[in-house]
């Protein structure tokens, strides 16, 4: 699947520039092309080499926590339920804690943190894996539940709004955890639908209740901070929690003798053959992104599609931020550019504006996890990974859209 989506990538950029030349008269869009296949191979290397620095750091501090024991009492406690969810990953596997460390970074919005423990994860789950070229099915649902999971601090979004002059930089936070939410939910159920998961086990109904419950009683609290305040503390309780994690694992392991040093020396030591062993898969997706967007394939499509919504005589101020919603399953980048893009030429505080701040927070960048998720562990073949992981794009995408006409109009 995913060798075709790259192949199409490519076909349809091809296609769009023959167009923009003999159709629009533009000779220069070949040259651009050309330019971006050179662009994002530099930016391949560039992000691979970026991350070796933060890979080696998390790698070294789930070292520490599993030198602490803490990993195998945290491993033991959510055991039942990934049992459940995945049942060829045994109780008490490493593979648990891992993803457990992960899912809890995205929720905190650490995408820095969450990256390297997301593919000591994958790294775990392939162990279990008897054809290592091909997902297994755990692998597939951790991939889908990473791509669309929970963003309860959205702080970089809010951050660029603040930066961009608006008025309340926080007014998006309700709506993108509610998009957020429904794409984490629809990712669930899509994977459990095809992997024939039950999911009406008493475990697994019961820690969904709790999580979601937890949820709601974070947000009754953070509903009653103004938005100064709110961006305030959400900042704060991101960075305190994942820096007394570090510390926690630190005093566990010192009290259990361990050399911690020593220790944090190994774990960060596969930082740097993991980075590196990313690049090709990296490369291949960001040189055909680029490619898709230098042609001008993707101003085609927002055309045709403002076109289409038009005709049924529907409000076509939501068309205006789906660059960002295209581009955010392809890039991270990307999408950033475009939501600013969107702020700027339509005002932050605009419908366009705060629409693509929304869906900006709403699903994360499933190309690029899948490449470098599965491309770390050498899978080949993604199964129903992409398609489940871009039903829970699409699922969070359009819950922005109407929770934009709710919170905005």
């Amino acid at each position: 699947m995913l060798h075709r989506i790259w192949l199409g990538f490519f076909l349809l950029a091809f296609a769009s520039a023959l167009y923009q030349w003999l159709g629009q008269g533009d000779s220069e869009v070949f040259q651009r092309m050309v330019s971006s296949l050179f662009d994002m191979a530099s930016l391949s290397v560039e992000l691979a080499i970026g991350l070796i620095g933060l890979m080696a750091l998390w790698l070294g501090v789930v070292a520490l926590g599993e030198a602490s024991g803490l990993v195998d009492k945290l491993a033991r406690l959510l055991s039942p339920l990934f049992r459940r969810l995945m049942p060829e990953v045994p109780a008490g596997h490493p593979a648990i804690s891992s993803m457990t460390l992960n899912l809890s970074a995205n929720v905190l919005g650490l995408d820095n943190a969450a990256t390297p423990l997301g593919i000591k994860a994958m790294k775990d789950l392939q162990s279990l894996n008897p054809t290592p070229a091909v997902a297994s099915n755990a692998q597939v649902l951790f991939l889908v539940l990473n791509t669309s999971s929970v963003t309860l601090f959205p702080v970089a979004v809010l951050l660029y709004r603040a930066q961009m002059g608006a008025e309340d930089p926080a007014a998006v936070f309700l709506p993108i955890l509610i998009a957020t939410s429904c794409s984490t939910l629809a990712g669930l159920l899509v994977t459990a639908w095809v992997q024939k998961i039950d999911l009406r086990d008493t475990v697994v109904l019961g820690s969904l209740g709790l999580a979601f419950a937890s949820l709601l009683a974070l947000v009754a609290w953070l509903g009653t901070l103004g938005a100064d305040e709110l961006q305030r503390q959400s900042s704060l309780l991101s960075n305190f929690l994942i820096f007394s994690l570090i510390v926690l694992f630190l005093l566990a392991a010192h009290r259990k003798a361990v050399n911690v040093y020593e220790t944090f020396i190994e774990g960060a030591k596969q930082g740097f053959e993991t980075a590196i062993g990313i690049i090709p898969y990296l490369l291949a997706m960001l040189v055909a992104i680029g490619c898709f967007r230098s042609s001008g394939a993707l101003d085609l499509l927002m055309d045709g599609l403002r076109q289409g919504v038009a005709l049924f005589g529907w409000d076509t101020r939501w068309v205006d931020a789906m660059p960002t919603a295209l581009m955010k399953p392809l890039s991270g980048s990307g999408a950033r550019a475009m939501m600013i893009d969107t702020m700027n030429t339509f005002g932050v505080d605009s419908f366009q504006g705060r629409l693509a701040a929304t869906m900006q927070g709403s699903t994360e960048t499933t190309f690029y996890v899948l490449a470098v998720y599965f491309g770390s562990v050498g899978i080949r073949h993604a199964r129903h990974a992409l398609a489940c992981g871009l039903v829970a794009d699409a699922a969070g995408i359009s819950a922005a859209i109407a929770v934009a006409y709710w919170f905005y109009t």
